[in-house]
């Protein structure tokens, strides 16, 4: 991402590029034009300057980036990494693919939750920080732009749920989070 210097865009100027790692079938359940508009609206409501990449790709590829720059081995739903000006997510798009299974709805409906929820993380908000600032601004924003529940409200109603591989994780990644018939500590 180009910043600073007499030729970049103003910080006003707005721009979105959706990046579809053309893997796992993720060109024929996302329609990456859609996508993009979408994501525009969002970056918009969420009051984003400067130019956002969107990058849908695998596990093995969001785990390498969490491991990077989050020191945690993990898979995860959706990483942000803010810059001046904008910023990155990266979204897995597996794990969106299980929790729309899950939760009942589409697969474009779990990545724009989790494009809204990055959006808010570039625009300066922390769930685990905030006191609920981010949970309110993420229920007002998915509200407006009409998607189902919430990632910070999921994980405040408990709707994480079992991995297929029989291990007993969740999926969901928030740490209030349980599997059904566990306790929490």
């Amino acid at each position: 991402m180009f910043t600073g210097g007499p030729l970049s865009p103003p910080a006003l100027f707005l721009r979105t590029v959706i990046i579809l790692d053309r893997k796992d079938g993720k060109a024929d359940v996302v329609n990456p034009v859609a996508l993009q508009r979408f994501a525009r609206r969002a970056q918009t409501m969420a009051r984003v300057k400067g130019e956002v990449a969107v990058l849908i790709t695998s596990r093995s590829k969001v785990q390498a980036l969490n491991r990077r720059f989050r020191k945690k081995d993990k898979a995860t739903d959706v990483l942000s990494f803010p810059s001046h000006g904008g910023g990155d997510i990266a979204i897995c798009f597996e794990i969106a693919r299980q929790n729309a299974t899950w939760l009942g709805h589409s697969v474009t409906d779990e990545i724009k939750i989790l494009v809204l929820h990055g959006m808010l993380h570039l625009a300066g908000y922390d769930h685990e920080t905030d006191s609920g600032q981010m949970a309110r601004a993420e229920a007002r924003l998915r509200a407006r732009l009409e998607l189902p529940a919430s990632l910070i409200q999921r994980s405040r109603d408990g709707a994480a749920v079992t991995s297929p591989s029989g291990r007993g994780s969740p999926v969901v990644r928030k740490k209030t989070l349980r599997s059904p018939g566990r306790k929490t500590p």
